[in-house]
């Protein structure tokens, strides 16, 4: 029911955002200037290649309105990935459910609603009633599970974000920024590709609730077949916000994927004007060159005192740049590695990077991985490979 529709990229994406980022911000050669997008802060990126192609006060503190969501969505999935919760599950509706203010998915306390209903009444119509009713199911209570929105957002390393509340309305001190939020965009949508197919759903309402409130507030999900998800927000302190996805195949890279982040925007009719002109910019304005596949050996470089004699360096998934159009041609690398490399060595574990540059100049910098554990040899093997590198 659900299409599965996003690359997995754990691990090249998000440590962009924590600390240890696979690509440096692109600096050279000369960057295309991105449009005028009228937003109080905007972040464009390239989830493919992990770079960030355009922001603006992308870690000015700011209301997050219903994009709030995203992290109680985050929460949910893994509830469900991790068998705490069911899909075909039904919860209680409580009083404080159904007295939730704002976008609502019109359930009441006679109810028992599956909580798949819940998961799209949340995504799909945005229902604040719904939001607090998963809330209740996977925390106990709204206040465990605001306590467990803001642990996840520290283990996520968004360092700018304190949740007051599941479904965000307007509280003191509940705020995010377009970094903290492209990290838990992008960490949602590979960590839980078999769940994220319920933000293109574009029309849904719970039977015997009102017609009207069936339709998908991202109304870039009908203009654009590219774009898949993911959520809207809207406070009168947030102003009008999206976080868009979009998806185009290209040919010897496959699956390009963008996100768009605008916030503060002035109505609805801007904020998918707004990211739909920073998404068509990105695909236009950068070339995606993949550089090795999956798993393909980037170097292979001797190892001392390991059970094997080389190590596979490189990443399990495709290594992709983005560069300004018309550029790949003069992309060249090298990799950066300690000298000597002395084992164990653990499959997955960094071990080494992949210096691109353009024209000549820096422009990136991905961490290469062990494809293959090489743990140490044995005592004889260890003690003749020590005496090599002596006399080395």
């Amino acid at each position: 029911m659900i299409s599965l529709f996003f690359i997995s990229l754990r691990r090249l994406l998000l440590v962009l955002f924590l600390g240890c980022a696979p690509l440096v911000w692109a600096q050279a050669p000369a960057m295309p200037q991105p449009p005028e997008i009228a937003a109080r802060a905007y972040l464009l990126m390239d989830v493919t290649a992990g770079q960030i192609l355009a922001a603006k006060d992308i870690d000015a503190p700011v209301e997050p309105a219903s994009l709030t969501k995203l992290m109680t969505a985050y929460l949910v999935f893994d509830a469900l990935k991790s068998k705490k919760l069911d899909l075909k599950q039904t919860l209680l509706v409580s009083v404080r459910a159904w007295k939730m203010p704002g976008s609502r998915m019109f359930i009441d306390p006679k109810m028992q609603v599956p909580v798949e209903d819940l998961v799209k009444g949340m995504i799909v119509q945005s229902g604040n009633d719904a939001t607090v009713a998963l809330a209740e199911g996977v925390g106990g209570s709204v206040e465990r599970f605001v306590e467990l929105m803001n642990t996840q957002a520290r283990a996520l390393g968004m360092k700018g974000t304190t949740y007051k509340n599941p479904e965000g309305l307007t509280e003191p001190g509940h705020t995010t920024t377009a970094r903290d939020l492209a990290t838990l965009a992008t960490r949602l949508m590979t960590d839980f590709p078999e769940y994220i197919g319920y933000y293109a759903i574009k029309k849904y309402r719970y039977p015997g609730t009102p017609a009207a409130n069936d339709t998908n507030r991202n109304t870039l999900l009908f203009r654009d077949p590219s774009v898949d998800g993911l959520k809207t927000g809207h406070t009168a302190a947030a102003g009008y916000c999206l976080v868009a996805t979009a998806r185009r195949d290209l040919p010897q890279v496959g699956a390009r994927r963008l996100l768009s982040i605008v916030l503060g925007t002035a109505s609805e009719n801007d904020r998918a004007n707004e990211s739909q002109k920073l998404l068509n910019w990105g695909y236009t304005a950068f070339d995606a060159v993949k550089l090795f596949d999956a798993g393909q050996p980037v170097a292979t470089p001797a190892v001392w005192k390991g059970s094997a004699p080389t190590l596979k360096l490189g990443r399990e998934q495709p290594i992709v740049v983005a560069v300004p159009a018309g550029q790949g041609a003069k992309i060249k690398t090298e990799v950066s590695r300690p000298d000597p490399l002395v084992a164990p060595f653990a499959k997955g574990q960094a071990v080494a990077s992949l210096k691109v540059s353009v024209d000549g100049q820096p422009y990136a910098d991905i961490p290469l991985e062990a494809l293959e554990a090489v743990p140490q040899a044995g005592l004889l093997g260890r003690a003749w490979d020590a005496l090599r590198l002596w006399i080395r």
